[in-house]
């Protein structure tokens, strides 16, 4: 495989980032820049639904890297520019917006020996809103700020959708004194990513922080008075009056600007064991799809640890291919005083069993099991305790090996 001289990263966000600071560590001393479509240096997200919402941490606390340390590593930045198209048999990116330098350059087609595509992934918007004050999504740093001003003018949010971003951000609205109503068509908080005893245990502790939780229960409608939001109606009949709501209700891989590329765009860009889409053209983070081999399927991760860890070996692999991706995913989620964390898969139809603790004290370390094996690990304020059983999921122990164990 022929040295690349040309690399270019398609989202500056942290697996972005984490890949051009890969690359230079690996070696790298060709050209290599960075497309970011927002103005902002890299940041990290995890904080926008806590720190950052709750004002523990200013904005600039979330930058991963230095400014001078762009320099230092010879990092070419096109920040507020948008991808618009790849040409892959061309080996070009076409980008539209301003160049990063305020000279409003247009239409820049940059070349590229490899392409690192790490765009993320969007908010879903609620149907009719757009443009409708008063309801957020967050996905941006410039999305939690506005949303935090909305949250305190308002005095009382509405979130829709009780998945790992609502049930966050409600925990730290909660923290703020700010009256929080917590709607979802499911009958628990996260029940679809920690199945139901965990999910129960969510909605108890939500609960007992005053959380308002309207579960099993849809939107009937987004109330307005003109271009401002004034209230949420329940397929129930319940209206809440609120000039502030936020749509947590999940994502969409951000690939628009792919169409017609020829990659495969189903769920995410599709990869191969190395990351690869194409030859020359890898993906890293919440938008990449790639074959696991020891799950033996393809996995698309939208937490925090895999953009970092995928991005590292996406790099290496478009320097010299050697191991394949195969991680045990790692999420966490702190809710209150609460830390969730978890590793490998675990969702609502897989076998439960605490091994550690006791669900009743609230500090536990349960598996996950299917097809008579371990695919994942749970703690609930155990993270000693849940290290050690990484290796069972790991390893897919048996199922009766691991519980009896």
């Amino acid at each position: 495989m022929t040295p690349p001289r040309r690399i270019v990263v398609v989202g500056a966000s942290a697996a972005g980032l984490t890949a051009a600071e890969s690359l230079r560590a690996d070696g790298f001393d060709g050209e290599l820049t960075v497309v970011g479509s927002e103005p902002h240096l890299a940041y990290d997200r995890p904080p926008l639904s806590k720190q950052l919402l709750a004002g523990a941490w200013a904005a600039d606390r979330l930058e991963l890297l230095p400014r001078d340390r762009y320099d230092d590593l010879s990092i070419g930045c096109r920040l507020g520019a948008a991808a618009t198209a790849l040409d892959v048999a061309g080996r070009t990116v076409r980008v539209g917006g301003s160049d990063g330098d305020g000279d409003g350059v247009d239409g820049v087609e940059l070349g590229f020996d490899r392409l690192l595509i790490a765009t993320g992934v969007r908010p879903r918007t609620w149907p009719g809103t757009d443009g409708l004050r008063g309801v957020h999504v967050l996905r941006t740093l410039d999305d939690t700020v506005a949303f935090k001003a909305a949250a305190h003018d308002a005095g009382r949010v509405v979130v829709i959708g009780a998945g790992f971003l609502g049930a966050e951000a409600a925990a730290t609205l909660r923290g703020l004194g700010i009256d929080v109503t917590l709607v979802d068509p499911s009958p628990a908080p996260m029940l679809r990513q920690v199945g139901p005893v965990v999910a129960g245990l969510l909605a108890d502790l939500h609960a007992e922080h005053g959380v308002d939780l309207r579960l099993g229960r849809s939107v009937a409608a987004i109330e307005r008075d003109g271009d401002r939001v004034t209230g949420v109606r329940l397929d129930d009949g319940a209206r809440f009056a609120t000039t502030c709501v936020l749509v947590a209700i999940g994502t969409t891989p951000a690939t628009e600007w792919l169409a017609g590329s020829g990659l495969d765009l189903a769920d995410g860009v599709g990869c191969d064991a190395w990351c690869r889409a194409a030859p020359g053209v890898f993906a890293a983070g919440d938008v990449a799809r790639w074959f696991h081999r020891g799950r033996g399927a393809s996995l698309r991760v939208e937490h925090r640890t895999n953009a970092t860890e995928q991005a590292m070996a996406a790099a290496r692999a478009m320097l010299d291919p050697g191991d394949p991706y195969e991680p045990v995913p790692y999420v966490w989620s702190d809710q209150y005083d609460t830390k969730l964390q978890t590793y490998g898969e675990t969702t609502a139809t897989d076998r439960f069993a605490v091994i550690s603790g006791s669900i009743d004290e609230r500090r536990f370390v349960a598996l996950y099991g299917r097809a008579e094996r371990v695919v994942g690990a749970l703690g609930w304020r155990s993270p000693r305790e849940l290290l050690r059983a990484r290796a069972l999921v790991a390893d897919g122990v048996p199922w009766s090996e691991a519980v009896a164990a």
